[in-house]
């Protein structure tokens, strides 16, 4: 749980700034006080839809991989992360109050501004998640509650009190599987 909310705060933060350059950057794209419940709708969106969403579309163009070329398949991955990135767009606009003018300005500019702000965010998620869980860490222990031994902190790695519990988290990153794979099976189970 603990981690669902250090990873959510984090990325809601995020967004918010994210969803007000927007607004400020894109004349034809008006947020204001929206920004509050957009961002709630965008965060919402990129931890639960977005990766279902990105599955389905890699798996229909799995289906004709072998009939393109490379340089056809990279250009297909890059058309599929921008459609992901425009239906997000879509949904934060349907279902907050969040005014767009103009098709180009409106409509195409933010799914890519969205597409940018990911891949920063990608680049900084585990410092600002580690941050975000030593604030919610600190904050628990000013209210009584001190998290308990062997539990994961922001980062997705495990803490424990015993000494050998380093070396095996060592050997199980040799798994083969990259963070993000990890920290995924970690939030099934």
């Amino acid at each position: 749980m603990r981690k669902w909310i250090v990873r959510f705060v984090s990325l809601y933060l995020f967004n918010l700034v994210v969803l007000w350059l927007i607004g400020l950057l894109l004349a034809s794209v008006s947020v204001g006080w929206a920004a509050f419940w957009a961002a709630i709708v965008l965060t919402a969106a990129t931890l639960w839809i977005k990766p279902f969403i990105t599955r389905w579309f890699r798996g229909m163009a799995a289906r004709s991989a072998h009939q393109r070329t490379k340089i056809g398949e990279k250009l297909t991955q890059y058309v599929l992360v921008l459609l992901v990135a425009a239906i997000v767009w879509v949904l934060v606009v349907v279902l907050t109050s969040v005014r767009v003018d103009g098709w180009f300005w409106g409509w195409v500019l933010p799914p890519i501004a969205l597409l940018i702000a990911w891949a920063i965010y990608d680049a900084i998620d585990d410092r600002v998640e580690a941050h975000a869980g030593r604030v919610y860490d600190s904050a628990s222990a000013k209210l009584g509650r001190t998290p308990k031994a062997g539990t994961t902190d922001a980062s997705g790695t495990p803490r424990s009190t015993t000494p050998g519990a380093d070396a095996s988290a060592r050997q199980e990153a040799k798994d083969g599987l990259t963070d993000e794979q990890r920290r995924m099976l970690d939030e099934l189970g």
